[in-house]
């Protein structure tokens, strides 16, 4: 059987200075990054977002970013100065989440994701995860799989073009799989969390210091992180109004869709940014609930969707205007245990057909 697509980047960075791993990633992207920023710029005209707001919401996410993570800061400069693009651009991308935060008419993708344990074959039990990554599909072009070293720990997964980071594992054996949510007092000014999810991947030795580097950090949007090692897998509700821990579905299982699982940031939750997520988090947990899966190949199929069901396997409808074409680009396997990432470049039920890669931290 054949294999669907065309062969997608492996950008590899590695460099002591930040600044230069965010060149060589400029430069690497240099064709493709005009594209992702003229894609997010009719994302937010669509939602009713001008040009000086994006500008402004950018910089001052750049600021907080240089507050926090110097070097996180430098890599995005150095991105601009390897492509040949203005910082707030780049800026922008990594505040997407922050910026469409302004917009009810563009609401974020429907990703879902399960991490459980899973035996291995030394008799140990340790956690294995997989998501969904769905998004708008006339991006389906604007993301690359990223190895990353010169930071505390190389890392390897998924990212947006321009955006530091995304779904991944680091060579310390710390996994992270990455929800949007959304909170009504959602707004830039605070560390994007796409440039936290860089924080966890480079700096993160475990999934408590993941969670300890979360915590810290000045948040003022919101997004679920599900931090996993090879001992402890821990799920999180991310918001303006605090971090807080969601319980496990049952023993060994952790599920998140795209709504708040704790009680604060719940009630100050927007509803446009989870119109089917719980339609989503039912189904999957009714499967879970018959049986956990027992390896890789389960995962996938536990994620397949069709006709009549809750779209956890994402198929965009053309015929919707823009900001409402939802697609799963992506299904993404993660294993901090082999620190591995592998990636199918489509939906799960596409698992047959679609290349997959696999990377190694």
């Amino acid at each position: 059987m054949s294999v669907q697509g065309a062969v997608r980047a492996v950008v590899v960075v590695d460099a002591d200075d930040p600044y230069v791993r965010g060149i060589q990633r400029g430069r690497a992207l240099a064709h493709s990054l005009p594209g992702a920023i003229e894609g997010y710029d009719r994302l937010f005209a669509a939602g009713g977002i001008t040009v000086q707001s994006v500008h402004d919401d950018a910089q001052r996410s750049l600021d907080a970013i240089a507050r926090t993570r110097p070097a996180l800061a430098d890599q995005i400069a150095g991105i601009a100065e390897g492509a040949g693009i203005d910082t707030w651009r780049i800026a922008a991308l990594n505040a997407r989440t922050e910026i469409l935060a302004r917009s009810a008419a563009v609401p974020p993708g429907e990703c879902s994701t399960i991490v459980c344990d899973i035996a291995r074959g030394d008799g140990t039990r340790h956690p294995l995860g997989i998501q969904t990554w769905d998004w708008h599909s006339q991006l389906r072009d604007g993301w690359h799989l990223i190895d990353a070293g010169g930071g505390a720990h190389r890392y390897v997964g998924l990212t947006e073009d321009g955006i530091l980071a995304k779904i991944g594992v680091n060579r310390a054996g710390v996994a992270l799989h990455f929800n949007i949510l959304g909170h009504r007092d959602d707004r830039a000014g605070g560390l994007p969390v796409h440039a936290l999810a860089a924080l966890v991947l480079e700096e993160a030795e475990s999934a408590r210091h993941a969670e300890e580097l979360i915590r810290s950090a000045p948040l003022t949007s919101s997004g679920s992180f599900l931090v996993f090692d090879a001992h402890d897998a821990i799920l999180l509700d991310l918001s303006p109004a605090g971090v807080f821990e969601a319980a496990a579905l049952c023993d060994g299982i952790r599920l998140r869709t795209n709504h708040f699982l704790t009680a604060v940031p719940r009630a100050g939750e927007k509803d446009v940014y989870q119109p089917d997520s719980a339609d989503r988090y039912a189904l999957l947990e009714r499967r879970l609930a018959e049986g956990a899966p027992a390896d890789a190949h389960q995962l996938v199929h536990a994620l397949m969707t069709g006709p009549g069901e809750a779209a956890v396997t994402c198929v965009p409808d053309e015929r919707m205007p823009l900001g409402q074409r939802w697609a799963t680009l992506a299904t993404v396997l993660l294993d901090p245990v082999a620190r591995t990432a592998r990636v199918l470049d489509g939906n799960p039920a596409e698992h047959a057909t679609h290349r997959w890669y696999e990377l190694q931290a």
